[in-house]
């Protein structure tokens, strides 16, 4: 996965970009691995059954998170439901935001190196900045969403635009 911040310049209908900056090891995957490592030793415990090189279990369990982890964009807790997940023992857990808050605090910090980056890169400070426009499936992260918003003092950050959309539509 990746994780990018450009910085824009738009007069009269112009788009200049200013700056851009990313993380390329820092995406939707990256914070699924976290879940995913996290309910491996969970079900080890619970079973003592180590899943970690069993390929079959270990995709169902990937197919939960990415579900867990979108789920947890609009609730604050989600359900993992694997029916006999490995030699018949079914696993099904619950996750809080909070917590995935937690196993992921470090990337989540990370999310906000780039946006310092596009500032100096382009000599601007953040009170510069009119608008933030979130684009991408992991700015839907309400922790990422928080941290920028305090970081930028508070502005209100438009999500009108469709995440999935546009990266094609930009591209276009």
């Amino acid at each position: 996965g990746t994780f990018d911040v450009t910085l824009l310049s738009i007069d009269n209908g112009v788009f200049e970009v200013l700056a851009t900056s990313g993380n390329t090891h820092l995406g939707g995957e990256d914070f699924d691995q976290r879940m995913m490592d996290y309910f491996i030793s969970q079900f080890k415990r619970k079973s003592g059954i180590d899943i970690s090189k069993d390929n079959r279990a270990l995709q169902r369990l990937r197919k939960q998170c990415e579900q867990a982890k979108r789920t947890l964009s609009t609730q604050t807790s989600a359900m993992v439901d694997c029916e006999a997940l490995a030699n018949g023992e079914d696993f099904s857990a619950t996750i809080s935001r909070a917590k995935f808050e937690e196993l992921n605090i470090d990337l989540l910090k990370k999310t906000m190196t780039p946006v310092t980056q596009v500032l100096k890169d382009a000599g601007l400070s953040k009170d510069d900045v009119d608008e933030l426009i979130l684009v991408g499936g992991s700015t839907r992260i309400p922790k990422v969403q928080q941290m920028l918003s305090e970081y930028f003092g508070g502005k209100k950050l438009n999500q009108e635009i469709n995440p999935d959309e546009a990266v094609a539509y930009g591209a276009a």
